[in-house]
């Protein structure tokens, strides 16, 4: 066994780089963890982070070792408290306080399982991976509040952190050459002047008139030197402009049945249901809305709290629900500004003869302008008329409509990653 020592100075934010490299390594345990807290949670807790165990024989880290044979040396952390052949007495209470269960035995050894925190932020993060609003697109301009910087050229105007320096050189390079233009033609023309003299040499009048030539030509050099290296009129500054864009604005329609026919364990799965929907909408998208409707009889469209919290209940005509969610959308989400999605959850029943009622709504008044529409019923028995008649809309409409079947609390959290599931 070998030690290594590492006495280098830690970088800053050491600690936080080396968190991150230790969730990616064991991010399978962290989100079957994340799966196991999202069925077994309260509804008031359901997003707050938490313990995480791996099990020891999980972890496993590369080490160094010396192979068979050579010289070997060890470095042993100094006491002050023991010296060679003191003896230890065993720690009281058996192995250390550890946290198995089981009939006491008289041989083997082991660890406990390794447990970590991991904050809300990094539980989220694990929830809602790879999860998507299916068939997102961009809408028109129309009172779109998202900008865009964008370069647009140069400006002779602007302040100091928008300076372009390579601009502003080629332009201040650019005036020299341009105002320098008739002196530096008067020396080539004086240079050639001086080169056909030269072949006089070395007669006396030739060497006196090619001195008075380079004597002009040095006054010129001058003269183009005196000029100004830049000038604030070469400045250039970057022209950023603020540009509107596409705007992918989404609103989901959150539609939970609250009839007498849902028990309260029905009730609470359909919560569940909803509250991960919410948390997932509010995470992953700035330009979002929810509108949130109950229904038993009639249809109410409500607020968050009314929403999961009221207890108000009473017979079963779904059809209500989606007439009320198609007057919304039609009033206040056209389709050509909005993406519309439509989250419905269900017990499956509903009165006789509205289930086709419902079928003919969706067909006519809400598939067409919706991006895409769930369904979720939760049943342990037998499906009822509503999900006959929602089988003969998914054959229709495929990508746009998907429905799934919760059974139990074990099931929400992976029909929820079903329906949402990033396509490639």
């Amino acid at each position: 066994m070998s030690y290594i020592i590492d006495r280098r100075l830690n970088a800053k934010k050491k600690s936080t780089v080396n968190r991150q490299r230790f969730l990616r390594r064991y991010k399978k345990h962290i989100k079957r963890a994340v799966e196991e807290a999202v069925n077994t949670r309260s509804i008031r807790d359901i997003d707050k982070g938490g313990e995480v165990s791996i099990p020891n024989k999980d972890i496993s880290e590369p080490v160094f070792h010396h192979g068979n044979g050579g010289i070997r040396e060890r470095v042993f952390p100094g006491n002050k408290d023991f010296v060679v052949g003191d003896e230890i007495k065993r720690p009281e209470g058996g192995g250390g306080g550890g946290s198995g269960q089981g009939q006491a035995s008289n041989q083997g050894e082991g660890e406990d399982e390794f447990t970590f925190q991991i904050n809300q932020e990094e539980f989220l993060d694990f929830m809602f991976e790879n999860l998507e609003l299916p068939n997102m697109i961009k809408k028109q301009l129309k009172d779109a509040t998202s900008f865009e910087v964008r370069r647009a050229g140069f400006t002779s105007v602007g302040s100091p952190d928008k300076l372009n320096v390579v601009r502003s050189l080629r332009a201040a390079n650019a005036r020299r050459i341009a105002l320098s233009g008739k002196e530096r033609r008067k020396i080539r023309e004086l240079k050639k002047e001086i080169k056909t003299l030269e072949g006089l040499l070395p007669n006396h009048d030739a060497v006196i008139q090619i001195a008075a030539l380079n004597e002009e030509i040095k006054e010129l050099n001058k003269r183009i030197k005196r000029m100004p290296f830049i000038d604030e009129f070469d400045l250039k500054y970057n022209n950023l402009v603020r540009t509107p864009v596409p705007s992918s604005k989404a609103v989901m329609f959150c539609v939970m049945d609250v009839s007498g026919s849902m028990t309260q364990s029905i009730k609470d799965i359909a919560k569940r249901f909803f509250i991960l929907l919410y948390l997932f909408l509010t995470r992953s998208y700035k330009k979002i809305e929810v509108v949130f409707v109950r229904h038993h009889t009639h249809a109410k469209e409500v607020d968050e709290e009314e929403f999961f919290y009221s207890r108000e209940t009473g017979g079963t005509i779904v059809s209500s629900a989606l007439n009320l969610s198609a007057d919304i959308i039609r009033d206040r989400y056209p389709p050509g500004d909005w993406n519309v999605y439509v989250a419905q959850a269900s017990d499956g029943d509903n009165w006789d003869g509205d289930s086709h009622h419902c079928r003919e709504m969706l067909e006519q008044r809400i598939l067409p302008l919706v991006q895409y529409f769930a369904y979720v019923e939760i049943t342990t028995g037998p499906h009822q008329n509503l999900w006959l008649e929602y089988e003969q809309i998914r054959e229709k409409f495929g990508d746009t409509f998907a429905m799934q079947t919760i059974i139990e609390a074990s099931d929400i959290y992976p029909v929820f990653r079903k329906l949402f599931e990033k396509k490639e």
